[in-house]
């Protein structure tokens, strides 16, 4: 069963927010140029904006020299174990857990850890996505594990055929 909120967002085309913290920053999931599984962030009042994996690997890259890669990314498994094709609000509170442990950088890891699950929530609901969810594994694993740059894990997959990618994501266990 499909969480009420994607019924809404697909009946009347409204956004569908996900979460608000610390009552100056959303998360939504609207339509954008592609689907309607478009994720906006809005700061403080700000015009909203769909963030791309670029921007959020460069700063999960500055976040890993803080806190270390290997954290980083053993909490969005964590994540990642849960995310389907629908939003679990169990899982924004399990995001909401493992941000605190990221001291004043908190705010920003809930920021990026909800925007990464509503991205793999929107790959698991795209018609004809074939890798799923493991898209954002991947980019997240060569960025965190494999220390590439967030330039070349945010565009790595563009252009391949989804069998090649296939084969790197089974190699590595996934």
């Amino acid at each position: 069963m499909e969480h009420p909120a994607f019924n809404s967002l697909k009946m009347n085309g409204m956004p569908t927010l996900l979460k608000t913290l610390n009552n100056h920053v959303l998360i939504e999931f609207d339509k954008g140029n592609f689907d309607e599984w478009c994720i906006y962030v809005t700061k403080n009042g700000n015009k909203r904006y769909p963030p791309l994996d670029v921007e959020y690997f460069y700063r999960l890259q500055e976040l890993s020299k803080i806190y270390s890669a290997q954290k980083i990314y053993n909490d969005f498994l964590k994540i990642y174990l849960f995310a389907d094709k629908t939003i679990i609000p169990n899982v924004l509170k399990l995001i909401d857990l493992l941000s605190n442990e990221y001291g004043e950088h908190a705010e920003e890891m809930n920021i990026w850890f909800t925007v990464i699950y509503a991205g793999m929530v929107a790959e698991e609901n795209k018609e004809h996505a074939v890798l799923k969810k493991r898209i954002k594994r991947l980019g997240m694993h060569q960025l965190l594990v494999e220390n590439v740059s967030p330039d070349f894990a945010a565009n790595f997959s563009k252009g391949k055929k989804w069998r090649d990618l296939d084969v790197i994501m089974k190699a590595l266990g996934f």
